[in-house]
């Protein structure tokens, strides 16, 4: 039942913004194009201007009329008109200036539409303020879209197991499984993304498990769809306050949407700013896959601009199991082996100069290997953990496989 109603729930929105975008692309955009290439030009005259009063949800509008006569094929016309969308002014000044322009008598050109030769404009031109309005509806089609999608993908599942398989997809993602995995050890993890990438120092480069640049690239995104959305409707407020009758009920009504907005850009801003003065975090490593029972080097080094108080490694083993508790799928997760590999304190670290460490790796005799299957998992990994001043602290993890004493051919000597 919860499915059906997330179901309905998108599909409405979906819905809704499909309809609004067709019904904006056909009132606003479609007759904006019409006028501006295919009416055909013509003179007219000139027989009487005058500014009409036009009483919307925002107040008093003024719109101006300029009604013209013009022939065509012999058949006379006499419409009042100015633009293609009538579009009302914000007060009677600005109206009565526009009708100022046009005197009774004139010839002036005009644009008519050969489909219809009663419809026609003294002005072309395009509105800046239809295609910001078009992302409201916009909107709508990507939240119901989404939404949609992410429902039939996770169909009836709870959100533990939805979790579960979010993580498995990761993982199978990272270690590809199914294309490189060895015969002799059909649930060991494959090595091979760690490997791709070769180091500068030592043999390979780790792989950092979740980069912080699509963190920012979310936030991003959410801000400009957010943000963009509410600034029709600050628009709409702004230029009723212009104008003399402010529309206080709009105005209360986007307040908490403008805030959310405004905390999304400082959210992003924050997490720009973390990002791009803590710098990257490289972590290369003398050999791969581990073997118990043999030590290895490491290097690392860490950019930025920033003081540490503190800067670790550890190599750390979690085991995971996924089981059923009724109807659920349940995920629990312990850290099995946690241990100490490097530290150092009181660190400067500037942007022409990385801080930089080599240490020993040394993997315990009797630690279990890397194993994945469909409902459990041990996993080994490198997490560098750092105290900074004046900044949130942050950790970034590196994965690793261990395998059996003889599932691979490396050369590591064992520690004496």
């Amino acid at each position: 039942m919860a499915s059906v109603g997330e179901a309905i729930f998108f599909a409405v929105m979906l819905v809704v913004g499909v309809v609004g975008i067709v019904i904006g692309i056909a009132r606003l955009v479609v007759p904006e194009w019409r006028a501006n290439h295919t009416f055909a030009e013509h003179t007219c005259t000139i027989v009487e201007g005058r500014v009409v009063e036009v009483q919307g949800e925002k107040g008093v509008l003024y719109r101006p009329e300029i009604k013209i006569e013009y022939e065509v094929e012999g058949v006379t016309y006499s419409p009042s008109t100015f633009d293609v969308h009538h579009t009302p002014l914000g007060s009677r000044d600005e109206a009565q200036a526009v009708v100022d322009r046009f005197p009774n008598g004139a010839t002036c050109p005009c644009w008519y539409d050969p489909a219809d030769p009663s419809i026609a404009v003294l002005v072309r031109g395009y509105q800046w303020w239809i295609w910001p309005a078009l992302l409201v509806p916009v909107s709508f089609i990507a939240i119901g879209l989404g939404g949609l999608v992410y429902t039939a993908l996770y169909w009836g599942k709870s959100v533990e197991r939805r979790a579960a398989a979010a993580r498995q997809v990761s993982a199978a993602e990272l270690f590809d499984l199914a294309a490189a995995a060895d015969p002799r050890f059909p649930c060991i993890p494959s090595c091979s993304e760690i490997t791709s990438s070769p180091g500068t120092r030592l043999a390979y480069r780790l792989p950092l498990v979740e980069s912080p640049g699509w963190t920012l690239f979310g936030l991003l995104a959410a801000s400009i769809a957010w943000n963009g959305a509410v600034s029709v409707f600050v628009i709409m407020a702004v230029r009723s306050v212009l104008r003399g009758s402010p529309d206080w009920l709009m105005m209360l009504f986007i307040v908490p949407f403008l805030g959310v907005g405004v905390a999304l850009v400082a959210v992003f801003a924050r997490h720009l700013r973390h990002t791009a003065g803590i710098g990257p975090t490289l972590l290369e490593i003398s050999d791969h896959p581990l073997l118990p029972g043999r030590n290895y080097r490491l290097f690392m080094s860490q950019s930025g601009n920033l003081t540490l108080k503190s800067v670790a490694i550890w190599l750390i083993c979690e085991e995971e199991a996924v089981f059923r508790q009724g109807t659920n799928a349940r995920t629990e997760t312990r850290e099995v082996v946690r241990q100490a590999v490097f530290s150092a304190s009181d660190a400067v670290i500037r942007p022409s100069e990385a801080l930089e460490a080599e240490c020993d790796l040394f993997v315990p005799a009797d630690a279990m290997h890397s194993f994945r299957a469909s409902h459990n998992q041990i996993q080994w990994k490198l997490v560098v953990c750092s105290e900074v001043v004046g900044w949130q602290s942050f950790q970034r993890s590196f994965p690793l496989v261990v395998r059996p004493t003889g599932g691979s051919d490396t050369s590591t000597e064992a520690r004496p």
